[in-house]
């Protein structure tokens, strides 16, 4: 092995998780995992405003046509907004069973419109006019307050949302074919380090790793004994599941592939491609759960919405306000929350997008206080100088 691989197994390889303990931990046990779909989604096609007439003008060749008996109009939500058909038989039984959620009109007061700085932002969850610490993510700030070894990312490389004085173990579910490391090379890479500062988070990291494979595959071979089959992100989502029911608390994972600029699609195409898998990925998890799912909450979020009116290329641009989906066994779900305005051109931001009314770390801050039972010190080490905004969905 050359310094390059070695350097390219360390980078990817998940490192155990301890903590530093800043504050007391708190009291709540729920289970948190957050979804991020990265390139800015279309939320105006997954949350349909189909009591708008303005929706049906902005978008003639993108829309979702109103509920009715048309297989591929919208899913009624309530009188106002109604869901992308694609999740009829996914996503759309938990909002029946009041285990799910959505809140428009939510994200970041970052206009830069730029996938990167956005994403950044978010995962960072700092004041957008302070200086910033890249390396303190707001989850990394979470997990250093619960401080139990307990939180992962789902990625192939640490998440600027993970990054801080907590070490988090990472590893892609959907690479665990590819691990690139054999017995040989990690024993090669461990005696590298033998006696030195860095040999024990390094022999943790192979163990976190061979775990990790070791659950995962079994919790496979189980679901395969019984006719399971899935692809994609219902698979990866599988796996997520096998783990953070028994082991893990504190999960992130990113799906990427939702900038659509180009032949989005309305109640068929591209984009209502991505939200079946997306969808049958969320409930694929929501049952692998079992019982932990009465005590699990999971955010989907993305680093903005899209433009509300579609482009020449029948699709969408870079946008503002979005829609965030909160899932859980035991929220208070079957609504609409959150604030929300009359969907018409006046009430656009810049006569183009979705203003944001909720603010992201708001949201977050409230229902993982809720959630883990923080006190208001507790939510300001997440995201300073915030107050929880709660919305009584946990």
């Amino acid at each position: 092995m050359n310094r390059r691989q070695v350097l390219q197994a360390l980078s990817a390889l998940p490192l155990a998780a301890y903590s530093s303990r800043l504050l007391a931990a708190p009291r709540g046990t729920g289970k948190f995992l957050l979804v991020f779909l990265r390139g800015g989604y279309d939320a105006a096609n997954l949350l349909i405003p189909t009591s708008s007439t303005f929706y049906y003008e902005s978008r003639p060749n993108i829309a979702i046509a109103q509920p009715g008996a048309d297989a591929h109009a919208a899913l009624a939500l309530d009188s106002d907004w109604s869901l992308h058909p694609a999740l009829q038989n996914s996503v759309y039984p938990l909002f029946q069973n009041r285990q799910a959620a959505f809140i428009p009109f939510a994200g970041t007061d970052d206009l830069t419109r730029s996938h990167f700085e956005t994403q950044d932002s978010i995962e960072l969850g700092q004041p957008i006019n302070a200086n910033r610490n890249y390396q303190s993510g707001f989850l990394n700030r979470l997990a250093g307050l619960l401080h139990d070894g307990s939180a992962i990312s789902f990625t192939d490389q640490l998440p600027l949302v993970f990054r801080g004085n907590t070490l988090i173990p990472n590893m892609a579910l959907g690479q665990l074919n590819k691990s690139g490391l054999d017995s040989r090379q990690t024993k090669i890479i461990a005696g590298m380090y033998q006696d030195n500062m860095l040999a024990k988070p390094v022999m943790e990291g192979f163990d976190v790793r061979d775990e990790v494979i070791r659950e995962v595959t079994a919790g496979m071979d189980a679901a395969s004994s019984i006719g399971i089959t899935a692809k994609g992100f219902e698979l990866e989502a599988r796996r997520i599941a096998t783990l953070m029911k028994d082991k893990y608390s504190l999960g992130f994972v990113d799906v990427g592939g939702w900038d659509t600029h180009v032949g989005e699609g309305g109640s068929s195409g591209y984009l209502a491609n991505r939200f079946d898998e997306l969808g049958r990925g969320l409930a694929a998890y929501a049952t692998e759960m079992g019982s932990h799912w009465r005590n699990t909450v999971v955010v989907v979020i993305s680093e903005f919405g899209r433009t509300f009116r579609e482009n020449g290329n029948r699709g969408t641009d870079h946008g503002h306000g979005t829609v965030y989906w909160v899932l859980g066994g035991n929220i208070r779900g079957g609504r609409i929350a959150g604030d929300q305005i009359k969907v018409n051109r006046a009430n656009l931001f810049q006569d183009r997008d979705f203003p944001v009314l909720n603010d992201y770390r708001a949201i977050l801050g409230g229902l993982l206080g809720r959630l883990y039972d923080l006190s208001p010190a507790q939510i300001d080490t997440v995201f300073p100088g915030v107050k929880g905004m709660d919305l009584g969905l946990v």
